[in-house]
C-alpha cells in the first residue's frame, strides 16, 4: 500500500470514528428524552481505486415500532377510560351515596320520615312546613342532577371542539414534517432528529384518537385509525366539528341539535360501537355527550316520574281532578308520559302549598284542591302519601327492569348503577394503566441502553487511537522521506 493510501484509510477511519463518538454521545444525552430512537453509523468498506479505508453510508435510527404501536393504543384505551372515569366520578359525587345526608336517596328518606311525623300530629303547622321544605330539597335535588348532566354534556362538547382543533392542527404539523423527512431523505442528509419530532406529534394524536402508523417512500408515514378512517396519507386530512353553546335533555345527535363529526366534509359516526374514530379522549368525550350522559338522564327522568305519578293520582288525593298536578309537578302542570324527557329538570313542588308563592301548607293535610281547612286532626292523606312512597311499583321507564320497588328503592337503583358504572370503569382506567406503563418499560428497554453506549465509546476511542497512530506513522515516513 502506498503512503497516501496509508493515508487515506486512516483519515477515513478518524471521521468514521468522531462521527460515531458524535452519535453514542447524543444517544446518552438522550436516554430519557420521549420520543427519541437510538442511533447508529451505518459503514461499510471503502473502495476507490486501489484505495480501501471506511465508508459512511448514514445514520440508522433504532426504534421498535411493534411496542410504540402497542403503547400508542394503550395510551388511547388509558386516555379514554380516564376520561369517562371522571364523569362517572363527578356524577356519583352529585347523586351522592346512601349514607351522605345531601344525597338524593337521603332525600326521599327525609321527605317519608317528614310525612310520618306529619301524619302522627297533622295539628301541628310546624310539621306540615317540615314537609314542604322537605319536598322541596327533594325536588331541588332532582333539578341540581339534571341540570348538572346536562352541563357536563355541554363542557363535553367544549371539550370536542378543542380536541378537534387540536387534531387538525397537530395532522398538519406531522404532513409537514413527512415532507421535511422525504426531503433529508432525498438530500442523503441525516432526518432523525425530524424523525424524533414525528414521532412525539404521532403521539399526541394517539392520545385523541388511536392511530396506526404505516411508513411510506422516502421515509413518510401514512396514519389510519383502526375503525378505517384515514388522518393522513400524503395530505392531511380535515376534521370538522360545531359546538354548542348550552345543551338541554332533549338535543340529540340523531335529532340533528348536536353535531356528529366530518372527514373531509364527509359525515363519520361517532358512537362507541362503529365510530371510526372511536377511543382516546375525542371517542370518550362523544360517548359522555352522546351515550353515557344520555342514559343517566334517562334514569334521573325514571326515578322523577315515579315520584310525580305517585302524588298526582287522584286515588290518594280525591280532592284532585283526574288531570290536576299533584304535590310534585311539571314546571306547576300535570305531567303526561309523553313529556318525560327532562322532566328531573323541570320538577317542581306545587305552588298552592308553597306559603311564598301565596299557598298554604294545610293543604298537605286537607287535600290540594281543597278550598278551607278541614279537620286539623285527620291525618288520612299524609298517611296515604307515607303508604304510597313505599308502595311497591314496577318503574315505567329508564331500563330498571320489572321489578316492584319503593320510591326510595328506585332512587336506591339509581345510584347503585352510577356507582357500579363508575367501578367498572376506575378497573378499565387502572388496566389500562398498568398496561401502559409496562408498555413504556418495554419501550425504555428497547431504547438507549447507556452501559451498552459507554463500552461503545471505549471500542470507539480504541479505534480512533489506532487511526491516530497509523497519521503519526505516514508523517513520520514523509518526513523521513523528507531529509533524504
Amino acid at each position: 500500500m502506498s503512503i497516501s493510501g496509508a493515508l487515506s484509510n486512516a483519515l477515513s477511519g478518524l471521521t468514521a470514528t468522531s462521527r460515531m463518538a458524535e452519535l453514542v454521545s447524543s444517544n446518552i444525552s438522550n436516554a430519557m428524552t420521549d420520543g427519541y430512537g437510538r442511533r447508529e453509523l451505518a459503514v461499510s468498506s471503502r473502495l476507490i481505486g486501489d484505495y480501501g479505508g471506511v465508508a459512511i453510508d448514514g445514520v440508522t435510527r433504532h426504534m421498535n415500532m411493534g411496542i410504540v404501536t402497542d403503547r400508542r393504543f394503550a395510551q388511547s384505551d388509558f386516555s379514554n377510560s380516564s376520561r369517562e372515569l371522571d364523569f362517572l366520578s363527578r356524577l356519583e359525587t352529585l347523586v351522592g351515596t346512601p349514607e351522605d345526608e345531601f344525597s338524593l336517596s337521603a332525600r326521599m328518606a327525609a321527605f317519608e320520615s317528614d310525612l310520618v311525623s306529619a301524619a302522627s300530629r297533622p295539628d301541628v303547622n310546624e310539621r306540615l312546613e317540615t314537609v314542604f321544605r322537605s319536598a322541596s330539597a327533594l325536588s331541588q335535588t332532582f333539578n341540581n342532577v339534571s341540570d348538572s348532566i346536562q352541563t357536563m354534556r355541554t363542557e363535553a362538547d367544549h371539550n370536542i371542539a378543542t380536541q378537534v382543533d387540536q387534531l387538525n392542527q397537530t395532522l398538519s404539523q406531522v404532513r409537514d414534517l413527512n415532507i421535511r423527512i422525504s426531503t433529508s431523505v432525498n438530500q442523503g442528509k441525516d432526518p432523525s432528529a425530524l424523525q424524533d419530532h414525528r414521532q412525539i406529534l404521532i403521539d399526541q394524536i394517539s392520545e385523541i384518537v388511536p392511530v396506526r402508523e404505516v411508513p411510506r417512500d422516502r421515509g413518510t408515514v401514512a396514519l389510519f385509525t383502526p375503525g378505517g378512517a384515514i388522518l393522513l396519507d400524503g395530505l392531511a386530512a380535515t376534521v370538522e366539528f360545531q359546538t354548542t353553546n348550552m345543551i338541554m335533555p332533549h338535543m340529540t345527535v340523531e335529532n340533528g341539535d348536536l353535531s356528529g363529526l366530518s372527514v373531509n366534509g364527509i359525515p363519520i359516526r361517532t358512537d362507541s360501537s362503529l365510530g371510526p374514530m372511536k377511543g382516546g379522549t375525542l371517542g370518550a368525550l362523544f360517548e359522555v355527550r352522546d351515550e353515557i350522559a344520555n342514559v343517566a338522564q334517562l334514569q334521573i327522568d325514571a326515578v322523577a316520574r315515579d315520584v310525580v305519578e305517585r302524588f298526582q293520582d287522584s286515588g290518594i288525593d280525591p280532592t284532585l281532578a283526574a288531570t290536576s298536578a299533584g304535590l310534585f309537578t311539571d314546571q306547576g302542570a300535570f305531567f303526561t308520559a309523553a313529556d318525560e324527557v327532562g322532566l328531573a329538570g323541570r320538577m317542581s313542588v306545587n305552588a298552592v302549598v308553597n306559603p311564598d308563592a301565596g299557598g298554604d301548607v294545610w293543604k298537605l293535610r286537607d287535600g290540594l284542591g281543597a278550598v278551607v281547612p278541614g279537620e286539623v286532626g285527620d291525618g288520612a292523606l299524609l298517611s296515604a302519601m307515607v303508604n304510597v312512597m313505599s308502595e311497591g311499583r314496577a318503574p315505567a321507564s329508564g331500563g330498571f327492569g320489572p321489578a316492584m320497588r319503593s320510591a326510595a328503592g328506585l332512587g336506591a337503583s339509581f345510584l347503585s348503577r352510577v356507582g357500579s358504572a363508575r367501578e367498572l370503569v376506575e378497573q378499565q382506567t387502572t388496566f389500562a394503566s398498568t398496561q401502559l406503563s409496562e408498555l413504556k418499560a418495554q419501550e425504555l428497554e428497547e431504547g438507549v441502553d447507556t452501559d451498552h453506549e459507554m463500552q461503545r465509546l471505549m471500542l470507539i476511542e480504541q479505534a480512533y487511537a489506532a487511526n491516530a497512530r497509523m497519521m503519526q506513522a505516514v508523517d513520520a515516513m514523509m518526513q523521513t522521506l523528507l531529509e533524504l
